[in-house]
């Protein structure tokens, strides 16, 4: 009966944290890097990117900054605004799986090696042979 009094988390302040995760990893960029230049622990960060605790404008604001990105960038996709007309950078619905895969530790390893490949004619051979591999054959 305790669990049924604990604040969860509210859905979007989760999608705010993890797109807050999503492009510091994107960038190589630790949780103690981002707080550091924010004025905030780490601890803190972690809070932010589990949607524990909820970001301010002006702390958000500060983030995209940081992180390169327009604040709009951390609301792309959210939850409830499927209908939204004009969702600028936000990715279909059916490609939320790309985003989730690019996001974890293998995606970002793969994507970081990959783009370091000057030969496009290299690079075009290992997307077929990673589609050979595949179990799907879709596009």
């Amino acid at each position: 009966m305790i669990e049924d009094n604990k604040k969860k988390p509210n859905p979007i302040d989760i999608h705010v944290g993890s797109r807050i995760r999503l492009r510091r990893n994107m960038l190589g960029m630790s949780q103690e890097k981002l707080g550091e230049n924010l004025g905030i622990t780490f601890q803190q960060i972690q809070k932010y990117e589990k949607g524990t605790n909820r970001v301010g404008a002006s702390r958000l604001q500060a983030i995209a900054s940081i992180l390169g990105v327009p604040v709009a960038f951390f609301f792309e996709d959210a939850p409830g605004q499927e209908a939204v007309a004009g969702r600028g950078f936000a990715e279909d619905a059916s490609m939320a799986f790309a985003v989730e895969f690019c996001g974890s530790p293998e995606g970002l390893q793969l994507n970081r090696a990959f783009v370091k490949i000057a030969d496009a004619k290299v690079r075009r051979r290992i997307i077929d042979l990673v589609k050979s591999l595949s179990t799907d054959d879709a596009d």
